[in-house]
């Protein structure tokens, strides 16, 4: 478990070691709040993040669902580059 300016998340994946807390809490902004997954990679030694929806949620692009998260690490990420998931938990 895993807080972020009062919302609790869970770490789901952790490749390459590239959940570093210290570096994710600089890094955070607020409107990562309304998203159900925050990802975040590595590259040329700068953290990067970005949210995602649940799937189900009708509203959201299919771009910025979470099925989508393999696209995104191919096309957006460094080849072999160090990353995180993290999805919200409600209480």
């Amino acid at each position: 478990m895993f807080e972020l300016n009062g919302k609790h998340y869970e770490v789901i994946e952790n490749i390459k070691e590239g959940f570093q807390e210290d570096a994710i809490k600089e890094r955070y902004s607020d409107i990562l709040a309304k998203y159900d997954f925050i990802v975040g990679d590595w590259g040329y030694e700068q953290l990067r993040m970005k949210g995602f929806y649940q799937d189900r949620n009708t509203k959201a692009p299919i771009d910025a669902k979470i099925s989508a998260l393999e696209d995104y690490l191919l096309e957006h990420c460094n080849f072999g580059c160090a990353y995180f998931v993290l999805k919200k938990v409600t209480k």
